[in-house]
């Protein structure tokens, strides 16, 4: 007769076998994970009257995935996007017995609040740091989408607010909670490919388009709000919501999507906190009055530790480099070694030898932070006051390799890095320090959160 354990156990082994099928990573690695979480003291599970208030800010596609995901495990009492109709749309889509969140049309007023707890901010880059301060100083616990900010010098004036009212803030930067993702970097960091020597990392390219030709604002838009601390221009439909990215006025084109996410695991890996040198380039030419990033980009950054890294964008029309490529994905990361290669993505780790990762990790290796459910541990944090996997300073200092390679692409020049003082230094840094901090357009400076 099978006891209690035999029974536990081989339901154990059986979860961890379904785990490991479903996500491909290896049986060993999950089951590592699962016996770790299972000596840890079960979270409280809050009743329905200590369920977390959270504020949405930022209504739009990821906003309304955001705000919906979060819905069932916490109260989302209100919603503010300076498009009233989408925050209004996004409200009643989460109306739940007889109740609909708030509407804000500003945020200030919304942060006002006692009753909130914590608010997800999935505004555009250009709203990122100037939110996340304010709910900062209003004592409001934050995910924040990635990137952190929109400059590097923006990163500093976050990370303090943070530090200075003892908030609790985690970086979107989902990959971190992924397995494949912490696996792969903790093989390299093990050295199981030998000494790491490159990185590559590969993101979709972004768009080309226009020119664009500008026309009135709909009514229910605050354009100059929504501009914020960028130049004023005519209200052009393609600059507004999705499209946000496409320009350097708010966003960094593909470096600062996808590349936001990669950047930070391939940091996450050589385990230092930024390049010492960055060249980049542009492979394509904006068109004029359209989107101004470059649609396709390559960059060469130099960490101290003399490993290379290079990100490129990697288009439907070009070759994929001889870099592994399964379900029709096209970006990830591939980590070289003297001894060996890892491939990554969100669907995908694959080895130049399958033993490279079928093989476990002794117990003296080591073990990179587990975190399994991205918004799980930033709401366990709230409860703990602890840091989350992604907090400010990962934010920011992932953040920073995107901004440094956007200054690389934009300035023409190759750049050296002080990761210390986090400053250009040598020849050029005349050219790459102005790119640091940019010209707030008034009144959406930092004063208009005092």
């Amino acid at each position: 007769m099978s006891t209690p354990f035999q029974i536990s156990r081989r339901s154990f082994l059986r979860r961890c076998a379904v785990t490991s099928a479903l996500t491909g990573v290896p049986l060993w690695f999950v089951q590592r994970d699962l016996e770790a979480l299972a000596q840890q003291a079960a979270p409280k599970l809050p009743s329905a009257n200590d369920r977390i208030n959270i504020a949405q800010i930022g209504c739009g596609g990821m906003g309304s995935g955001d705000a919906q995901g979060a819905a069932s495990r916490t109260n989302v009492v209100a919603v503010c996007d300076v498009d009233e109709s989408h925050a209004k749309g996004l409200a009643t889509r989460l109306a739940k017995n007889g109740k609909t969140p708030d509407v804000y049309t500003d945020f200030r007023k919304m942060l006002q609040r006692d009753d909130i707890h914590a608010l997800i901010n999935s505004t555009p880059d250009h709203w990122h740091s100037l939110i996340n301060i304010a709910a900062a100083r209003a004592k409001k616990d934050v995910y924040g989408q990635k990137p952190l900010t929109l400059t590097i010098d923006e990163g500093h004036h976050v990370v303090k607010a943070i530090r200075d009212n003892k908030t609790v803030f985690q970086t979107g930067s989902q990959q971190r909670s992924d397995r494949r993702f912490r696996l792969a970097c903790e093989l390299v960091r093990n050295g199981r490919i030998g000494k790491l020597h490159t990185v590559h990392v590969f993101v979709p390219a972004g768009l080309v388009g226009g020119p664009f030709a500008s026309s009135a604002a709909p009514a229910s838009l605050n354009w100059d709000f929504w501009q914020g601390q960028t130049p004023a221009v005519d209200y052009v439909k393609e600059r507004c919501h999705a499209n946000f990215r496409w320009w350097f006025e708010y966003a960094a084109g593909p470096v600062s999507d996808w590349g936001a996410h990669h950047n930070d695991i391939a940091r996450w890996a050589i385990g230092l906190d930024g390049p010492v040198a960055i060249e980049g380039k542009p492979l394509t030419t904006p068109v004029a009055g359209g989107y101004n990033t470059p649609s396709e980009f390559e960059a060469t950054l130099t960490w101290g530790n003399g490993v290379k890294q290079i990100v490129r964008t990697t288009p439907d029309d070009t070759p994929y480099g001889g870099v592994i490529k399964k379900d029709g994905q096209r970006n990830g990361i591939k980590f070289e070694g003297t001894e060996g290669w890892i491939w990554v993505n969100r669907g995908n780790l694959d080895a130049s030898k399958e033993e490279i990762y079928t093989t476990p990790l002794p117990e003296s290796a080591t073990h990179l932070e587990v975190s399994l459910d991205h918004l799980g541990n930033f709401l366990e944090c709230i409860r703990t006051r602890k840091d989350p996997i992604a907090h400010a300073e990962v934010g920011h200092r992932s953040a920073s390799i995107g901004h440094l390679i956007a200054i690389a692409i934009r300035s023409g020049k190759p750049l050296q890095w002080d990761p210390a003082k986090e400053v250009f230094v040598g020849e050029n840094a005349s050219v790459g320090n102005p790119y640091l901090v940019r010209e707030m357009r008034k009144p959406y400076d930092y004063s208009f959160i005092a």
